[in-house]
């Protein structure tokens, strides 16, 4: 367990704006409804690109919320963890199949989605009431 995903944030980090969580969820669920149809191969093209600049913009965050917390805290592992599995599946293809690469969108899907908890639980966004 003495790895780590990323190494702590500097203070020299720019000042970001909070996570649009409602936009990336919205997006996620797209493809995660249990009567959803399977978007057709340019949607799903553009679906996925989203979701992975989701991620890309969900992580940093996330693991700056984690890294202030003290290091034995179970939050701040489960939230390491995410990181490093959602960066994980950033490294995969899209698959060659529509239905490999509609298999492989649904995993950044749910990764999305565990990034939009992991942010909020930690107190990412700080406003939670404004959604919806």
């Amino acid at each position: 367990m003495g790895q780590r995903t990323a190494r702590p944030p500097t203070a020299e980090e720019p000042d970001r704006r909070p996570l649009d969580v409602q936009v990336m969820r919205d997006g996620a669920r797209r493809l995660l409804t249990e009567d959803a149809e399977p978007p057709a191969a340019d949607e799903l093209s553009t679906l996925t690109a989203r979701l992975r600049g989701h991620i890309v913009v969900a992580v940093p965050d996330v693991e700056t919320l984690a890294w202030a917390l003290p290091e034995d805290d179970v939050p701040r592992a489960c939230a390491l963890a995410c990181c490093g599995e959602a960066r994980m599946r950033l490294r995969l293809g899209d698959g060659g199949t529509l239905a490999v690469r509609v298999a492989s969108a649904r995993r950044l899907a749910r990764s999305v989605l565990a990034l939009c908890d992991h942010y909020e639980n930690l107190g990412g966004g700080e406003s939670r009431g404004n959604a919806g």
